[in-house]
């Protein structure tokens, strides 16, 4: 199966909510870039998947939230495949602070026709990668 990712992300204060720690779904828009950050190590990006006819989306999604990220904190988001079927692919991803998990997620993804919005196989450009 092909590699993990890992994206550092730095938190600034509009990624934080009023009490002065990063909005849960923020944890959520890092592990979509560090997803991103996944197919573009394989050659391939959204836009050129799009273009393509091709859409990945979130088709389910599971997060446990531990310990909250604070203002100007240094992270490290991952995201590794580890499962693939016919037209969904399936993530586990972390969310670290130095060497303590902050978060921790299972995100499949569904590969969609661009046009019709209904499942389809994984185009022969990223089943070649993956």
């Amino acid at each position: 199966m092909s590699q993990s990712v890992c994206l550092p992300v730095r938190i600034y204060m509009e990624d934080t909510d009023a009490g002065g720690i990063v909005y849960y779904v923020n944890y959520l828009k890092f592990m979509e870039r560090a997803r991103s950050e996944w197919l573009r190590s394989l050659g391939l990006d959204q836009q050129s998947l799009l273009d393509a006819g091709t859409q990945l989306v979130v088709y389910r999604l599971s997060c446990h939230y531990a310990k909250p990220a604070r203002l100007d904190d240094a992270l490290d988001v991952t995201a590794k495949v580890v499962s693939i079927g016919r037209c969904r692919m399936t993530f586990e991803q972390h969310v670290w602070r130095e060497k303590e998990r902050l978060c921790a997620a299972t995100v499949e993804i569904a590969c969609l026709s661009a046009q019709h919005l209904r499942p389809m196989a994984w185009p022969s450009a990223l089943k070649s990668v993956i």
